[in-house]
Parts: C-alpha cells; sequence; structure tokens
C-alpha cells in the first residue's frame, strides 16, 4: 500500500502540471560556478530553476518550492545530498538526478538505494545533463498517463509480477517498491524474457542514450535492481549484457 500511495503521490503531482507549463527544477550545488551553468543550461531548455548551496536549504526549497525535479549534488555543507534525498523523498516522491565526484560505484549504489533515479559523475557535459533531465521527466509522464488507464496490463513470471498499468511490482506477491529507472529497466527486459540485451541496447532503450559511454550506469542499475527482485532473476552474460530470467515450465 506504500508504495501504491507513493507511486500515486509522483503521479498527481506531475499531473498537477498543465500540459506546457515551465518544469520546475532545484539545483543543489555547493560550488556556485557549477551551480550557474547547470541552472543557465536548463533555463535555455526552458525550465524554471532555482537553486541551493547547502542541505538544509535544499530540503526547505524542496518543501516550499515543490520542484519536478532535483539536481543534487552528494557533496554539500550541512548534511549531504544522500540525506537531502532521504528527506525530500519522505515528504513528497520527485525524481533525482544525483551529481558525484567520485567514481566510486559504491557510492552510486548507496545513492540509488536512497531514492536517486539517475546519477552522474563529474566532469560532465551540460547537453547531457539536459538530455538525462529531460528523460526522468519523460518518465513520470508515462506514468502518470499509465495509472489514469483501467486495463490490466500485468505480466507475471513465476513469483514476479510487473503491473504495467500502475507501475507496481511484486515478488511473491510482496510490493517492491522501484524507481522510474528501475522500472524502466525491469520492463525492458521482461519484454523478452530470457533474451540477452546489450547494455548499449538498454542505454538506447531504457536511458534513451545513443552512444555507449554509459554503460557502467547501466551496470549499477542492474546492482540496485538485483538487490530488489533478487539477484538469481538477473543473469549477466559476460561481454555482452543482461537477461532475466524465467521459470522453466
Amino acid at each position: 500500500m506504500a508504495d501504491r500511495q507513493a507511486l500515486n503521490g509522483r503521479a498527481d503531482h506531475a499531473a498537477a502540471v498543465t500540459p506546457g507549463a515551465q518544469r520546475r527544477v532545484l539545483v543543489v550545488e555547493d560550488d556556485p560556478t557549477i551551480g550557474q551553468a547547470i541552472s543557465a543550461r536548463l533555463r535555455a531548455e526552458g525550465f524554471q530553476v532555482r537553486t541551493a548551496g547547502d542541505g538544509p536549504a535544499a530540503v526547505t526549497t524542496a518543501a516550499e518550492w515543490a520542484p519536478d525535479l532535483l539536481v543534487l549534488d552528494v557533496m554539500l555543507p550541512g548534511f549531504d545530498g544522500l540525506e537531502v534525498c532521504r528527506r525530500v523523498q519522505a515528504q513528497r516522491l520527485v525524481p533525482v538526478l544525483m551529481l558525484t565526484a567520485r567514481d566510486d560505484e559504491t557510492d552510486m549504489l548507496v545513492g540509488l538505494g536512497v531514492g536517486a533515479d539517475d546519477y552522474m559523475t563529474k566532469p560532465f557535459s551540460m547537453r547531457e545533463l539536459a538530455a538525462r533531465v529531460h528523460v526522468l521527466l519523460r518518465r513520470v509522464e508515462r506514468a502518470t498517463q499509465a495509472a489514469g488507464t483501467a486495463r490490466d496490463d500485468t505480466l507475471r513470471l513465476g513469483e514476479l509480477e510487473i503491473d504495467h498499468t500502475e507501475r507496481r511490482v511484486r515478488v511473491g506477491g510482496d510490493d517492491v517498491h522501484l524507481t522510474p529507472t528501475e522500472f524502466e529497466l525491469l520492463a525492458c527486459l521482461a519484454n523478452q524474457p530470457r533474451a540477452v540485451l546489450s547494455r548499449e541496447q538498454l542505454l538506447v532503450e531504457v536511458w534513451e542514450w545513443e552512444d555507449a559511454s554509459g554503460t557502467r550506469t547501466v551496470d549499477s542499475h542492474i546492482k540496485a535492481l538485483r538487490r530488489k527482485i533478487g539477484a538469481e532473476r538477473i543473469r549477466t552474460v559476460h561481454g555482452v549484457g543482461y537477461a532475466l530470467e524465467t521459470p522453466v515450465t
């Protein structure tokens, strides 16, 4: 029930934004130069942007302004971006693109574990950041549209159930909370159960990237997904990609 309410909370907020309205992005970055560069690029893309330079200011601004998405640095004064993510998500679910200066997969997995939807490692291109913001917001829109339909669209693979209409996942009857990115990744694998999908193919279909520069992003999200649905359900084909395992009948 909590997971369903969480999804509805995210979908209700997305639905409240009228078509064509400027989406709100809160940029949380303690380096003024980087923060200004991100803000300028996102404003050029048509977003409304506000900024915060530390953890407490980020939580306060998120509560008062209700942004549609957070671009959130991990290393912040006051308290770090992981704690910001926890506190913001406890108030209201919102997509989070996390920024980290350390290319450490453990940090990335922790970020995904506290509710971040995606991450980027510094340095990064502003073009790629803007592209990822657009993709994350499109995922929320798809979730909202799916929640408004009445059809039964549930895929059952043994104890794994994927409800595409409500964007809910259950394992053994228990709800499993996935971020929008994790859900899209699982749904992509489930569309071709047991078929091996390359990292490059997953990047195109899930992240909408046309190059192979983010294959490590796929690996990190797969690890996070395995923790939630069971490691045995996703098979690694070394040097190729991943496949969703299904019960043998």
